[in-house]
């Protein structure tokens, strides 16, 4: 890879942030003839591609839609979901000889791996004439009306026509992230939505990991979960901390501090109609017999200890059994938090929307500044959804910077 050492350099854009969206900008700004500088303060490119789906790289998915992402304003989004779509990134590589298969709710995992992913970007950006610099961090940043002067903490300095900010969200910090886009939004007077932890799992209070919870570290089980706004259908997971699993990441977006999660541990079914029956055809049988026919062992002994009496079936009134059912479709839970910044996947917030041109993500106050990706506020669901953001809002920038 390509690395520069000057000390004066005038370029017509310049790209702080070698991560997805930064990456596909870079190539798609060279491709049209202008002098690229991408810029990264990391010491290789793309780090968060290359541990994405433990390295398998979920890149989009099938069931990209605008109701996927979170946002202050909603229909944000729709312009460069439209104009840049998973079939332009899969074209990109078919061109690449990458194939391709398709896991759960319309999920793409790459068959090369990440590492082929990030290579596939880098020969984009190396074919269009990308010049890279890494182990780069910005001192100062100064715009003149017409050019923006960029210092390195390397003692250089960069003039150029167009600066477009890539540096992603404060999300797994041990990859270098921060957030930098959000400081020098507000050096240009641009508004910002604080950035707080997405796709993150929660953990509970210890008197509820040693109470109802103990024991349950590692069981996985399907449900159904609900917050606010949000519902997903995916499995869950008890960990030493708290809940994790896709369903709870998923649900972690809509979550807010103090508010329950609804948990349907029998989704799909009606759990009355089925006691009802199993009460009749094997009365003798207990609770957590039964219930271990639905549930994972583990989790039914700890309900039938904890939350539900245990007895035969046959000695359940009928109120009591309603009670059952109603908490098995039901149940409500308050985490004590999240697991925070340190391991979720994403962030939400980032620079305010309504400062930011949806077909370009050009700043409406400063010509020639854009944000894209993870830095702006939107933030996609869990499968691919956050990738597809990058590729789409790194492209349409890539259009015009």
């Amino acid at each position: 890879m390509q690395t520069l050492n000057h000390n004066l350099a005038t370029y017509d854009v310049v790209i702080l942030g070698a991560g997805a969206a930064g990456l596909l900008c870079a190539a798609t700004a060279g491709q049209r003839g202008r002098r690229v500088l991408l810029l990264d303060k990391a010491d290789k490119i793309g780090k968060k591609i290359l541990i994405s789906g433990g390295g398998r790289c979920n890149f989009t998915n099938l069931h990209v839609n605008p109701a996927a992402y979170l946002s202050q304003n909603p229909h944000f989004c729709k312009s460069a979901l439209a104009r840049y779509t998973p079939q332009d990134f899969l074209n990109l590589m078919r061109k690449h000889d990458l194939s391709w298969h398709e896991k759960t709710l319309g999920q793409l995992f790459c068959d090369q791996k990440a590492p082929a992913i990030v290579e596939m970007l880098w020969e984009e950006c190396r074919d269009a004439g990308v010049n890279l610099q890494l182990n780069t961090e910005i001192d100062t940043l100064v715009h003149d009306g017409e050019h923006f002067h960029l210092h390195t903490m390397q003692g250089q300095q960069i003039r150029t026509q167009s600066l477009v900010i890539a540096t992603g969200g404060p999300s797994i910090p041990r990859m270098g992230s921060s957030d930098s886009g959000i400081r020098i939004a507000k050096q240009f007077g641009l508004k910002n939505i604080p950035f707080t932890p997405a796709l993150v799992p929660f953990t509970l209070t210890q008197t509820m990991l040693e109470g109802l919870f103990a024991g349950l570290a590692g069981v996985s089980t399907p449900i159904a979960v609900s917050c606010g706004e949000g519902y997903f259908r995916e499995q869950m997971l008890f960990t030493h901390r708290g809940l994790s699993g896709p369903a709870m990441l998923q649900i972690s977006s809509y979550w807010q501090q103090g508010q329950a999660v609804h948990i349907d541990l029998l989704p799909g079914q009606d759990a009355l109609a089925w006691l009802q029956t199993l009460q009749k055809q094997r009365p003798k049988a207990e609770l957590k017999t039964v219930l271990a026919d639905v549930l994972p062992n583990r989790l039914a002994q700890r309900l039938c200890e904890t939350l539900f009496p245990n007895r035969p079936l046959g000695q359940y009134g009928d109120k009591l059994l309603q009670s059952i059912a109603t908490q098995l479709h039901n149940w409500e839970l308050t985490p004590a938090g999240t697991e925070g910044m340190r391991t979720a996947e994403v962030s939400l917030g980032g620079v305010d929307t309504r400062e930011l041109s949806s077909k370009t993500l050009e700043a409406r106050k400063v010509a020639g500044l854009y944000f894209i990706g993870e830095t702006v506020d939107v933030t996609g669901w869990l499968g691919g959804y956050n990738f597809q953001w990058a590729w789409a809002s790194g492209w349409c920038a890539g259009q015009v910077a």
